[in-house]
């Protein structure tokens, strides 16, 4: 891959058509059922919402201020939404418009925290395959874009193993997960051994596991009545750590990460300020406890560094904190095209982070750890 600009988002979210999954899916079978774009009353208007399952997703039609006419507006109808916001051709002017290189794209509307609320296990995979198709051909359009599967969790393991191969095949770069599959009913928890299968199966095929945010743990609290809508959504990104730092943890004490030791996994839009206290309680009390005379043989914090990568987008904290996390494991994130992305000026951010880095450290964060993660070179 040719390096133009020296930047690449290790997050971003790429938009499908209103038709990919109708034009993929069986109408005979599913019908309505198909997500797909229906139109809806809210408050005396008629707008355009996602239908899944047969039943109206809350929110925008498509999340995607920053390519709005204003940041603080998200489309009530499709014709309002830019083709740059899910036509891959067109997605490359605003890489440019950037000044970035690559980017790893997750999943945008109607797909929520990386899953399908549906809980009939054959019209779930027909919906997960029929999105990662439909996300194939942004890889298809150009190297520049690495998209995520998403995976069948009420399958059978070995469905579930044989989508990542065909997907990886079909041009995705990683899988996208949540991080607490417990809370989808019949799917178990990523601690539990039958998941194993699936680690040696991205471990095999070069792949990372990413999570998103609270990859869907989230911290159990309401939203303030209070709040306006501007401020519900800047309350919620402080707690975007919160997931990982929960169930981290639970995979660095009960020897995920040992028993497949070539598997990387992406923490993204967590920031990565808060990992070295995180890391060193873990050492901490591994070291207190004496766990490697439990089979935790490793150092948590050792571990971390030879497998987990974080992201930092505005912040300066995990800069001054590098050494602590690992300058080879931290890597930029634009967010685009969501309200908190840094386009169209993300290198004026940027340089703001990085300021004062040696020249080896700020190559590493701005695009090669996820030149290397994603095999880009």
């Amino acid at each position: 891959m040719e390096i133009k600009y020296g930047l690449m988002s290790c997050d971003s979210h790429g938009q499908l058509g209103r038709d990919a999954f109708t034009s993929r899916m069986s109408a005979q079978r599913w019908g309505e059922l198909i997500p797909q774009v229906v139109e809806v009353e809210e408050e005396g208007e008629r707008v355009h919402r996602w239908s899944v399952n047969g039943k109206v997703l809350p929110g925008s039609v498509v999340n995607c201020p920053a390519l709005m006419h204003d940041r603080r507006y998200y489309p009530k109808r499709w014709e309002e939404v830019p083709s740059m916001a899910y036509v891959p051709a067109e997605r490359l002017k605003a890489l440019d418009d950037d000044h970035v290189d690559a980017e790893v794209l997750f999943p945008n509307t109607p797909v929520q925290g990386g899953s399908f609320p549906i809980p009939d296990p054959e019209l779930e995979l027909a919906c997960v395959q029929a999105y990662n198709d439909a996300m194939a051909e942004y890889a298809h359009t150009s190297q520049r874009y690495i998209p995520l599967a998403l995976i069948p969790y009420l399958s059978p393991m070995e469905t579930i193993t044989a989508e990542v191969e065909r997907s990886v095949k079909n041009g995705h770069g990683g899988i996208l997960m949540v991080a607490a599959p417990e809370k989808i009913k019949g799917a178990k928890p990523v601690t539990d051994r039958s998941w194993d299968r699936l680690w040696a199966t991205c471990q095999e095929l070069g792949v990372p596991i990413n999570w998103h945010a609270s990859s869907g743990v989230g911290i159990g609290l309401p939203r303030w009545k209070g709040y306006d809508e501007r401020e519900a959504h800047t309350a919620s990104t402080g707690h975007n750590y919160m997931g990982p730092c929960q169930v981290l943890p639970a995979l660095l004490f009960t020897g995920v990460f040992d028993r497949h030791p070539r598997l990387n996994w992406v923490l993204a839009e967590t920031g990565a300020g808060w990992l070295p206290h995180l890391l060193e309680r873990c050492d901490h009390e591994w070291e207190r406890l004496h766990l490697w005379t439990e089979g935790i043989s490793t150092r948590p914090s050792e571990v971390f560094r030879r497998q987990v990568y974080v992201d930092f987008w505005f912040e300066r904290s995990g800069m001054e904190l590098r050494h602590i996390i690992g300058a080879d494991r931290i890597m930029w994130e634009s967010d685009l095209p969501h309200i908190t992305t840094t386009y169209p000026d993300s290198w004026e951010y940027v340089e703001r982070s990085v300021q004062g880095l040696p020249q080896e450290d700020r190559e590493k964060l701005l695009f090669r750890n996820m030149m290397r993660l994603y095999h880009l070179n």
